[in-house]
């Protein structure tokens, strides 16, 4: 008996299983693809800076310099506390040896900024503290889930008004989405690797301070395309 109604069971789930892919298969429909994208500039920028012990007469510790940075970026409105971390929690002081086996301190950071002037005006004041390795580490757009998902509503209305465009000499309608597959990338944080930049000293030689160079970051492409079924109907 048991195995009677497991038979049972079994024979009704591949009946359901064919009847709805007959169904499927029996509705006209057409298939369309839409892609659409835009570009974006990137609002938040991490910038890599390396302080190194001052191998001089008269050295200078990372101690001292992380100090004078941290007063510097204060003055030019940062927050450290929620913009400055240290890259390497784990070990905060990276050691090097030179040919004389002395050891000299490291620490490396990251900093997080929101536009390029504000780059610009970091690099000035790093440049000014006489801390040159730092470069564009990465790149991002806060909103982008946001983005992501308005793009992927305009794909999908792009992809009706081609299906309606389509139909339309037919003398068809397009009725309800049978089947819809977003092809979409997931988008990944832009991981510059740049090099350090560089400030014009033209203008150093005239008396005034080095102005850095006018930053204008890539913009970042998003892009989304979906392929949708439509039923058709006379």
């Amino acid at each position: 008996m048991k195995n009677s109604i497991l038979s049972l069971m079994a024979l009704f789930c591949a009946t359901s299983f064919f009847a709805q892919s007959k169904s499927f298969l029996d509705t006209p429909y057409l298939e369309t693809s839409s892609q659409v994208d835009t570009l974006v500039t990137p609002d938040k920028i991490y910038l890599n800076i390396t302080i190194q012990e001052k191998d001089s007469k008269g050295r200078v510790s990372v101690e001292e310099q992380e100090n004078k940075m941290a007063s510097r970026l204060k003055a030019l409105g940062i927050d450290l506390d929620k913009q400055l971390v240290i890259k390497d929690f784990s070990s905060n002081f990276k050691k090097y040896f030179l040919r004389d086996k002395e050891v000299l301190k490291s620490k490396q950071y990251s900093l997080l900024v929101y536009s390029g002037k504000q780059v610009g005006d970091v690099m000035v004041a790093l440049e000014q503290l006489d801390i040159a390795n730092a470069f564009v580490e990465k790149t991002e757009y806060s909103k982008m889930d946001t983005l992501e998902l308005e793009l992927k509503s305009r794909a999908i209305k792009k992809a009706k008004l081609k299906a309606e465009a389509l139909t339309k000499p037919l003398g068809q309608k397009v009725g309800m989405a049978l089947h819809i597959v977003d092809h979409s990338q997931p988008y990944y944080p832009r991981y510059d690797q740049a090099p350090r930049m560089e400030m014009d000293y033209s203008v150093a030689k005239q008396g005034m301070e080095p102005q850095p160079l006018d930053i204008d970051f890539e913009k970042i492409k998003v892009e989304t395309m979906v392929n949708v079924k439509f039923a058709l109907s006379n």
